[in-house]
Parts: structure tokens; sequence; C-alpha cells
């Protein structure tokens, strides 16, 4: 579930909390958190080095080290990184702990095991991790223009939320987000993207900015699973100013007379409000 408006609230407390640190020794708990290597690869890649850097590409965490290798994270579902006391009990289903040298513990958790942990030298990242090569512009990092907009969306039928979706298209937006970016362009969901006026497009991308930039500075959205939190723990406040995700059957947050409808776009629930959405 994390998007980039959690995914970078994480990176942004990694970058205060764990560069500088040096990682003294490390655990891996299942072998599918190490899939695309082995355990014996995160292990032997994260012990000894210190954190130099922490990036983030749409939804994958990237942390830079000392020895010039790079650890790949991607919470997907329900992956969550916490840090802490090494004496606080550790969660259910911790699949990666790492000590650090001032005492704490960098704990990967993830109940439906999704998520993934990659240590791997600069040179072998791209081929191990492909998708990385194919992530459309994050909106955050590098922008959305409308010129590109208008470009990726010339004479195509697809819906716009499946637009939205498509990480090689724009990178980092998931099914929250794109319900509320809609909802903030005043654009249907389903509207085929190569009818959308320039004015159109020019809302969706003013919308792209605006609804990520205030999911950040309230730390991302935490929804009644509460499988998002943030490094420290604590939840996300987002949630409380969504205007249609989610809120099936109720009145629109912005014209407060249309009910939000739901619907499945690309097997996802899709919500939006018919009045202003039309």
């Amino acid at each position: 579930m994390p998007e980039l408006p959690e995914v970078e609230t994480v990176r942004a407390s990694l970058a205060r909390e764990v560069v500088g640190r040096r990682v003294l020794s490390v655990e891996v708990g299942r072998d599918r958190v190490a899939r695309r290597t082995s355990r014996e690869q995160i292990v032997r890649g994260l012990t000894g080095a210190a954190v130099r850097e922490v990036e983030r590409q749409g939804k994958y965490l990237l942390l830079n080290l000392d020895s010039g290798s790079i650890v790949m994270v991607h919470l997907r579902m329900s992956g969550q990184l916490l840090i802490g006391p090494a004496a606080t009990p550790r969660p259910l289903h911790c699949h990666v702990v790492a000590v650090l040298d001032d005492g704490r513990e960098l704990r990967f958790i993830d109940p439906r095991t999704f998520g993934e942990v990659v240590v791997s030298g600069r040179q072998e990242i791209d081929q191990l991790i492909p998708e990385l090569a194919r992530l459309g512009p994050d909106p955050l990092n590098n922008g959305i223009e409308l010129s590109y907009l208008e470009r990726a969306f010339a004479g195509r039928r697809r819906r716009l939320k499946s637009m939205l979706l498509d990480q090689s298209i724009i990178a980092g937006i998931g099914n929250i987000y794109a319900d509320e970016i809609c909802h903030r362009a005043r654009l249907k969901p389903d509207r085929g993207v190569g009818t959308i006026s320039r004015a159109g497009l020019r809302r969706l991308v003013n919308a792209i900015h605006e609804v990520l930039v205030e999911a950040v500075a309230a730390g991302g959205s935490t929804l009644g699973d509460g499988q998002y939190v943030g490094l420290d723990g604590s939840s996300g406040a987002y949630q409380l100013e969504h205007r249609v995700h989610a809120r099936t059957g109720q009145r629109c947050r912005t014209c407060g007379r249309g009910v939000v409808r739901r619907a499945l776009i690309e097997q996802r629930g899709t919500h939006w409000c018919p009045l202003c959405q039309r």
C-alpha cells in the first residue's frame, strides 16, 4: 500500500536517523525477502558498511553505502521499516534486522512478505532490478510537465486511472493518490486520456503536485488496516484529508452534494464524485 508520499516520509526519516551510522551485524529471517539474491548477500553487503545517503525513486528506497553498494528496499503491500532500541521486543514478521553502531536496530517488517530487500554493487543493481530503469519521471524528484503529459497521453485510449497507476508513465502514484488526483483535477477516472483537453491536463499536472506535496507534509496516509506507519511507528494523517478515496456512499467533501461512487478499474477500487468529476 505505501505510495510515493509514504515512501518519501520514510526516506526523509531514514536520512535523519541512519545516515552516518554503521551496521554492526545483520539477521535475515526469511528467504523470500531476499528472493532476488540471497540471505548471505544481504548480510555480507550490509555488515560493516555505513549509510552515506538515502534516495527514493518512485516507491523504491535506495540507501547508498560507503562500500559502494546500494540497498534497495521495496515495502510493497504491507512492508514497514522501524527503528528503535535493540532492547525493544521485535514485532512479528520481522524479516531483516540491522544492528547499528548507536545501539538501535533498523527492522524490516512485512506480514504479507511481498516486500523485498536487495544489496548489490552499483554496477549490478540495474540487472537485478530492471524495473528501476523503466520508471517514469518522479513527480517530486523530477516534476511533471504539461508537455510531457501531452506527449504521453496523445492518441491513447487507456483510462486515466490506468495511466496514473502505470509506473512507466509516472513513478510513485498508487491507488489512493490516483483517486485523489483525479478528483482534484475534476476528471473522471475512467475517462480516456486521449480525450482530455489541454486545460484538463493542466489541472491534472497541478493536482499531481499539489496532492503529493500535501500528503508528504501530512506524513502520508494510514488506512484502517494500519499497515503503513513511519520509521518511528507513527501513523500518517493525510487520510483525514481524503476527498473521495475509500468514502463510498458518503457525501463528497468538496461539493457536499455528490455521493461518492466506487467501481473497479485495473482491479482496483476506484472512487469519484459524479458531480465534481463529470
